[in-house]
C-alpha cells in the first residue's frame, strides 16, 4: 500500500520531529510505502493534497491536530473528484484530537494499527459555505463563546485539553452574548445566543462531550444551542460536559438537522475542526457516507 504522510511540526511539541520519524519506521516495516509532506506553513497541507496524484496512492494519513484533519479533508474534497478519493488515516498530535476519538483512533500506535488493518469506515462530511465557496469539516463548526475560548487555548498549546480548561476560564470574565437567527429542519430559531456547535462528531477541545449523541455516519448533524445565562450557572455547568450531562441545563438545546442557515448580529467569527476561519453568515449541509477514514 502507498501512502502518502501529511506531518504537521507543529502539533505535539517538541518530540514532534522524533515522532514522525517513529511513524515511517514503523510504516516501513509494515511494508507499507510512505511518502513524507512535512507542511511549511498553515494551511500548506491543502496545497499538498491539492498537488498529489490520487492514482499513485492507496491512502492519505493526516498526522497533527484537528486542524490539519481538516486541512487535508479540504485539499481532497476541494479539488479532487469523489470517485478518486482514497481512504482517509489520522495519526493524532494535536491538543485536542477530538474528531479522532470517534473512530476511535486516540494515540499514534492506535493510528498506526488502524492503517495497517486496512480496516475503513464511512464517515459524513459537513459543508459551510463562506463567500459563495463551500468548505469541509468531519469534527465540528462553532460559533459564538466557543471560538473565543479556542484562541485563548491556542495560546497554551503544551497544556493539551487543559488549554480549553483554560480558555473558558478566561474568557467567561468577558461572557457576552449575541443575536441569531438559525434557520434548520424549516425552523426558524431567533434569538440571543452564548455560542452554537454543529457537531458531526461527538467531542469538542479535546474530552469534552459536546454532542453526546452524534454519530459520524448517521447522516444528520447535532445542532447544541446554549442561550444565554450568568457566569456563575456556565461555570457550574462547565464541568458536566465531561460526561456529557450538559443537557440538564435549559439554557442548552440539542437539535438535529441536514440543512441550517446562521446569521449573527454582530457578525461572529467561525470555528471549523478548531481552525478560526470566517464569519457568519453561513449554510450548513452535509454529505452522507462521503469519505471513508480508518479505524
Amino acid at each position: 500500500m502507498k501512502i502518502a504522510l501529511i506531518a504537521n511540526p507543529r502539533s505535539g511539541g517538541r518530540n514532534t520531529e522524533k515522532r514522525i520519524h517513529t511513524v515511517t519506521r514503523s510504516l516501513k516495516s509494515a511494508g507499507l510505502n510512505a511518502d513524507l509532506f512535512v507542511t511549511q506553513h498553515h494551511g500548506h497541507a491543502v496545497e499538498i493534497v491539492r498537488d498529489i496524484d490520487l492514482a499513485t496512492v492507496d491512502a492519505i494519513v493526516a498526522m497533527g491536530g484537528d486542524g490539519t484533519n481538516y486541512h487535508v479533508l479540504n485539499g481532497l474534497l476541494k479539488y479532487h473528484s469523489h470517485e478518486q478519493l482514497p481512504p482517509i488515516g489520522v495519526i493524532p498530535l494535536g491538543r485536542g484530537n477530538s474528531f479522532a476519538r470517534d473512530l476511535p483512533v486516540r494515540s499514534t500506535r492506535e493510528g498506526l494499527k488502524a492503517i495497517m488493518r486496512k480496516s475503513t469506515r464511512p464517515v459524513d462530511v459537513c459543508t459551510f459555505t463562506q463567500k459563495g465557496e463551500t468548505f469541509y469539516f468531519v469534527n465540528l463548526l462553532g460559533i459564538g463563546f466557543v471560538t473565543v475560548v479556542a484562541k485563548t487555548a491556542a495560546r497554551f498549546p503544551r497544556a493539551g485539553d487543559l488549554s480549553y480548561v483554560i480558555g473558558v476560564l478566561h474568557r467567561v470574565i468577558g461572557l457576552k452574548f449575541h443575536r441569531m437567527n438559525l434557520e434548520i429542519n424549516g425552523e426558524t430559531i431567533a434569538e440571543r445566543n452564548c455560542f452554537i456547535e454543529i457537531c458531526n462528531s461527538r467531542y469538542t477541545g479535546g474530552a469534552m462531550l459536546m454532542a453526546p449523541d452524534a454519530r459520524i455516519d448517521d447522516g444528520w448533524f447535532d445542532a447544541v444551542i446554549l442561550g444565554p445565562l450568568t457566569r456563575w450557572n456556565l461555570l457550574k455547568t462547565f464541568p458536566k460536559i465531561f460526561k456529557g450531562t450538559h443537557g440538564e441545563n435549559p439554557a442548552v438545546r440539542f437539535v438535529r438537522g441536514k440543512s441550517a442557515r446562521i446569521v449573527t448580529t454582530p457578525k461572529k467569527n467561525m470555528l471549523p475542526d478548531g481552525e478560526c476561519f470566517g464569519s457568519t453568515e453561513t449554510t450548513i449541509g452535509i454529505l452522507p457516507a462521503h469519505v471513508r477514514y480508518f479505524c
